[in-house]
Formats: structure tokens, C-alpha cells, sequence
């Protein structure tokens, strides 16, 4: 069984959903501390100026040393859910198929969670189905217990625990991972190659490190071509 573990991240960019695609269970780490200036509640977008950064202020009290990204709470004093809706109108209502994902971006941002997590993963998970992803599993690393050690081993006793047999990660991973420590568990695994074709982008220079968001506003319902090489030839030539 192939399991990815990630971080939840807010309105993540392709690569992310990418592991999804690729991944029979999906699990967001939700339970290790929160690190502040990542991913975790901000994402970027192209405008017509560059790019630009949409992120989901949080309480500063909760966001201290070692508190774990599931206890991180939206700090819905400011109007940013209003703020982040009115700009991806504005940078992207000329995109092809903007107004088709109108009601998913009005449901989205109709929420109002407490967690940050609760509104990430959410999104994430609705974002991903909308990209046809619908056999991948998904749960959160607090539904396990006992999960101890602490990073390769720590990622090893959660793999365990839900019987992985292949662990996909990103390339950045290379720095910190123990292959040993996967071959004694007798788990494979391998590294993520981020090598996507190009799609028509509004707001040049060609940006593929932007939100999904992005991907989807501007192929629809053709964006899961864009996972592969071989899918561009198909879309150029099919």
C-alpha cells in the first residue's frame, strides 16, 4: 500500500496533489509543530502584478514553541476569508473555467472553523475530488496512538501502524532520511520527481509553483492531464 504523510497546507500547489494522485492513503500530519512563515496558512496566486500571497491569520497566542499544527486556531477577527475570495475574483474571473468553481469556492469560504487544520484539510480533500481523485484515502495522523520517536522514526511507526509497504516523499526529504531505517522495517520507498508540462497560465512568466487553485481556473476539468509528460502529448495532440 502506498502512503504519503504531509502537513496540511492551505490551497496547496500541484505537487502536493500530485502525492495525492499517487498515494492509496493520504495522511496529514497534523499532530508535529506548527511551523510558522511555511505553508500551513499561506499559499500564492498570480495576479496581474506577480505573484501574491493569500494567508489565513492565526492567533499568536496559540502559535507558540512545540504546539502541534491541529491545536493552531484561525484568527477570524480579521475578514480574510472576504478578502481572499475577492482577490482570486480579481486576478482570475477572466480564466476559462473560473465561474465553474464558483460554488466550491463559496462553500469554502463559508466556513468557519475554529482549526486551522479543520479548514485546511477540508479543502484539500475537496479540492482533490474535484481533480478526480477519488480513490485515495485519507486521515489524519492524530487518529493514531502510541505514535513515538521522532522524525525517520517517528514517519516509520505511523507507516507501520496503517501497513504501508511504500512510502512516497518529497525531494527534499533526501536531507534527513535513513533508508536503512525503511529497508529494517521492510518499507520502500521513494522520492517525488516534481517534473510537470507547462499549461496556459494567465500573468506571465510561466509560474508552476503556484496554488492548485491556479491549475484548475485555467484547464477544468483537463487539469489531471497536467500530472505527467505523457498527458501533455495526449492533451496537445488527442
Amino acid at each position: 500500500m502506498n502512503v504519503v504523510i504531509l502537513q496540511p497546507s492551505y490551497i496547496p500547489w500541484r505537487g502536493y496533489f500530485d502525492q495525492v494522485r499517487r498515494a492509496d492513503l493520504f495522511i496529514f500530519y497534523d499532530d508535529i509543530q506548527y511551523d510558522k512563515h511555511g505553508w500551513r496558512n499561506r499559499n500564492q496566486i498570480k495576479t496581474h502584478q506577480g505573484k501574491q500571497w493569500l494567508t489565513i491569520p492565526v492567533n499568536s497566542k496559540g502559535v507558540t514553541q512545540g504546539v502541534p499544527i491541529k491545536d493552531v486556531r484561525i484568527d477570524w477577527s480579521k475578514p480574510w476569508a472576504k478578502s481572499h475570495f475577492k482577490t482570486l475574483t480579481i486576478s482570475y474571473s477572466k480564466a476559462p473555467h473560473y465561474k465553474g468553481y464558483l460554488p466550491l469556492l463559496d462553500e469554502l469560504y463559508q466556513r468557519r472553523d475554529e482549526f486551522l487544520a479543520d479548514f485546511t484539510i477540508e479543502a484539500s480533500i475537496r479540492l482533490a475530488r474535484e481533480l478526480g481523485l477519488a480513490s485515495t484515502r485519507f486521515m489524519r495522523s492524530s487518529e493514531l496512538s502510541n505514535i513515538e520517536g521522532q522524525k525517520t522514526d517517528r514517519v516509520i511507526n505511523v507507516l507501520k501502524q496503517v501497513g504501508a509497504t511504500h512510502y512516497l516523499c518529497g525531494p527534499s526529504a533526501s536531507s534527513y532520511m535513513e533508508p536503512e531505517k525503511f529497508d529494517a522495517a521492510g518499507i520502500t520507498f521513494e522520492y517525488m520527481d516534481y517534473t510537470y508540462p507547462e499549461y496556459p497560465q494567465m500573468h506571465p512568466p510561466y509560474d508552476p509553483y503556484v496554488s492548485i487553485l491556479d491549475l484548475l481556473f485555467m484547464t477544468g476539468s483537463k487539469a489531471g492531464d497536467f500530472f505527467e509528460k505523457q498527458k501533455e502529448q495526449e492533451y496537445e495532440h488527442g
